[in-house]
């Protein structure tokens, strides 16, 4: 097994980064270094469907923000490779309750494209299942819970999932293993009141 021989690194958002990210186009950029690799502008225009012109306009602003940064070990001549500068980002509750309006809404497109995001690789998967292997097949889960917390006991339990998920990091298997593929992880805890009808 292999071990990661650094910690991740892991972009704290404040006022001023979360409204330099929250933007459709530079959050799927983003999201497509992350989970991808490095690779130009012209490479994300075609994986992203966009023009070139954009995804160069839009790295040059998530670069500005510190998200992403030039890969030295990549390019020739004036081709300008790009990668993320951080593997996660985390944004604290106290941005969704910012007394300016416009840091709200920014929260707010940052939740909401990732929600979109996240909607899109299920649908992706659901799509493609049959390409996959039986054992990727029952490998896979969509389930979801409902439970009575408290608001502690719900940060109790984000707190536990995420401690598992990132407990597997360290099992990686060897690069050479058969069937090998990268596994996307959702998680949402969020409280719900019960509809108007009572039901």
């Amino acid at each position: 097994m292999t071990e990661p021989s650094v910690p991740r690194r892991i972009h704290h958002l404040d006022a001023r980064s979360l409204r330099g990210l929250a933007h459709p186009l530079r959050m799927r950029l983003l999201s497509s270094l992350r989970l991808d690799g490095p690779a130009t502008a012209s490479q994300l225009a075609e994986r992203l469907g966009e023009s070139s012109g954009a995804t160069s306009y839009h790295l040059r602003q998530l670069a500005e923000y510190g998200f992403v940064e030039d890969d030295p070990e990549r390019g020739k001549g004036r081709e300008r490779w790009w990668r993320s500068a951080h593997q996660g980002t985390l944004a604290d509750e106290d941005l969704a309750r910012d007394p300016n309006p416009e840091v709200r809404g920014a929260m707010s497109t940052l939740l909401h494209e990732y929600a979109t995001q996240r909607a899109q690789e299920v649908s992706t998967w659901i799509a493609t299942r049959h390409e996959w292997s039986q054992a990727w097949g029952e490998a896979s889960d969509t389930s979801d819970f409902t439970l009575e917390l408290t608001p502690a006991l719900a940060a109790e339990l984000g707190r536990k999932v995420h401690e598992l998920v990132e407990s597997y990091r360290t099992l990686a298997p060897e690069e050479d293993t058969p069937d090998v593929a990268k596994v996307r992880v959702h998680s949402h805890i969020f409280p719900t009141r019960p509809r108007a009808d009572g039901t």
